[in-house]
């Protein structure tokens, strides 16, 4: 039997590259580095080193030295390249069978008596694999569920001791199921320090960060950009994120002649990401779902006010009274709010000072005591 040292976490991750998941790691090492040894596995190396910070405290283990190419092989497919095909095809089958069987040889050898996941990929082979009643295991969770998604992540962690989310209305949905011995437990995510707000330089620039996927709402986003341009044609929107629907987005941009007023910057590190909040004027959220948005809290620091559709439950549970929330999806309204805060300054300034120090809340400092005392506890 493996000896577990009662003063060392184990995080299992997929990659250590940009992601919301990838920055909430970073953020939860600084909170625990300090108490306990941390060691993180992850599963792929994509890029010469993690897009966050991690301190040289924190162990890192690659079990992979690549990723998968599933855009290679999508691309491949499209152009009909058969070479390509079977190169791409080949390569995706090697990684997903070197992640099953590395992530179980690691998992087996793990001798912290804390383990700490962020996907349901982690918590079934933990389950499965890990079944020694000595170690305290704590599942993470972030994604706003689909019934089918929900009941996979209530399925992966029946061994578990800890369920951890990071929305009151995550929460409100898994306290509610039936988790066995698996406790609930809300520990929001958090910022790391307040940034040096500075003058705004761009009296029209909105911003917005994310994905670029489906369920982010970024053509409605452009469409608001378009009704803008009728009443403000110095209106600038600030996309970071790149995905699977940058070529459609690129496509309706140029179709209704917004290339000048709408700039996709593709992924940005998080030093740059700051930049252009600190520059910007308002943040929009475009989200049909968001479970929390640590984005909008992040925007807050840089005494950006916030506007959000209220289809996404984060922004609901964040903007409720500190932004604008917009019913319906409703595009004209969103235009008319962006339009109507660019001119209004007491009301611009009032919804930056409120959001500002609404942001606070989650400063890495006023959280840190919440994980400290759940590890504790056990």
């Amino acid at each position: 039997m493996i000896k577990l040292n009662p003063n060392k976490i184990t995080i299992l991750a997929l990659h250590l590259s940009t992601g919301g998941v990838e920055k909430y790691l970073s953020s939860l090492c600084k909170m625990l580095e300090k108490d306990y040894e941390i060691e993180i596995i992850s599963t792929y190396k994509i890029g010469e080193k993690p897009a966050f910070d991690f301190s040289k405290k924190v162990k890192i283990t690659y079990l992979i030295n690549e990723g998968p190419c599933r855009e290679e092989l999508k691309k491949s497919i499209k152009e009909l390249n058969v070479l390509n095909i079977f190169k791409y095809l080949f390569k995706n089958i090697k990684v997903l069978f070197l992640k099953y069987i590395r992530n179980i040889r690691a998992i087996k050898k793990i001798d912290s008596k804390y383990v700490i996941t962020t996907r349901i990929f982690h918590n079934t082979i933990i389950n499965n694999y890990l079944i020694n009643n000595n170690y305290v295991k704590i599942a993470t969770e972030h994604n706003y569920p689909t019934d089918k998604y929900k009941q996979n992540l209530i399925n992966s962690i029946t061994n578990f001791d800890y369920l951890v989310v990071v929305s009151r209305q995550l929460e409100d949905i898994y306290i509610k199921e039936n988790l066995r011995n698996c406790k609930c437990v809300y520990i929001p995510n958090v910022i790391d320090s307040m940034p040096i707000t500075k003058e705004r330089k761009e009296a029209n620039s909105i911003i917005s960060i994310g994905r670029l996927s489906k369920e982010k709402g970024y053509s409605d986003l452009i469409d608001v950009i378009n009704i803008i341009k009728s009443v403000n044609k110095n209106i600038k929107l600030y996309l970071i994120g790149d995905g699977s629907e940058r070529e459609n987005l690129e496509n309706k941009i140029n179709e209704l002649k917004l290339d000048k007023n709408i700039k996709l910057l593709g992924f940005l590190d998080f030093k740059k990401c700051s930049e252009y909040l600190s520059k910007s004027k308002i943040y929009v959220m475009s989200s049909f779902t968001e479970s929390f948005g640590l984005v909008l809290i992040e925007a807050m620091s840089h005494k950006l006010p916030c506007i959000a559709f209220d289809s996404a439950s984060g922004a609901r549970e964040l903007l409720k009274d500190n932004g604008v929330l917009i019913n319906n999806r409703n595009k004209e309204e969103m235009a008319n709010e962006i339009i109507n805060l660019l001119k209004d300054s007491k009301k611009y300034k009032n919804y930056s000072e409120k959001g500002y120090e609404f942001s606070k809340r989650f400063l890495l400092d006023n959280v840190k005591d919440e994980w400290i005392n759940l590890i504790k506890s056990r």
